[in-house]
């Protein structure tokens, strides 16, 4: 438990193995105790950047079950993008050296609810939501395109087309998933049940055979 994932699969695999650990009631919860929380003081070495919706339920280190320093957390209404973000996943990328970036969404978004409601009603809510709605509201069209109406398949679209948007936008990251030292991998979260699903992938998240 104690052995910092090294590979892009090796990093998805403790998170999934983590996840399910969540959702049966059977959580390690590594890395939280004293001596742990002393000897990360010097520094962080962090194998996974989670970028995931600002939902008050969706709490990376416990839905995960990992510790202190196990995660580079970035989170965001609707896991919206913007300078901010991708400055701040570059630098777990770049600097801390990750080797897996989750995109992390979940159902029933109350982002992209509105954004929904946007496009089909043609009004926007006030002040700085608007921005938010403005960024989710392609994904939105995207999803209509290919005849998705529901909102969780419209957050699975959203969680494809933010995966893709990140590794356009920033040639770093493109660079590390080329050398096959990083991966991104889209993950939808179901509030219920606490489960994860792939949704999206780019890069070495499968391990191979030795």
């Amino acid at each position: 438990m104690n052995r910092t994932p090294a590979t892009p699969a090796e990093a998805f695999a403790t998170l999934m193995e983590g996840n399910q650990r969540f959702v049966e009631s059977t959580r390690l919860h590594p890395n939280q105790d004293a001596d742990h929380r002393a000897s990360l003081a010097p520094g962080q070495t962090p194998f996974a950047v989670l970028f995931g919706c600002s939902d008050s339920r969706l709490a990376a280190e416990i839905i995960f079950d990992r510790g202190l320093g196990d995660l580079f957390v970035v989170r965001t209404a609707g896991q919206v993008t913007g300078s901010e973000v991708l400055g701040s996943i570059e630098y777990g990328v770049g600097v801390l050296r990750t080797p897996l970036v989750v995109v992390l969404g979940h159902d029933s978004c109350g982002a992209v609810v509105a954004a929904r409601q946007a496009v089909v009603e043609g009004t926007n809510p006030p002040g700085y939501l608007r921005d938010i709605v403005e960024r989710v509201t392609p994904s939105v069209l995207a999803a209509r395109a290919a005849g998705e109406e529901d909102v969780d398949d419209i957050v699975d679209v959203h969680i494809q087309r933010t995966s893709e948007l990140l590794i356009e936008r920033s040639s770093l990251l493109a660079d590390e998933i080329a050398a096959g030292r990083c991966a991104v991998a889209g993950l939808s979260y179901r509030l219920a049940d606490g489960t994860v699903r792939l949704v999206a992938s780019h890069g070495p998240l499968e391990r191979t055979a030795a």
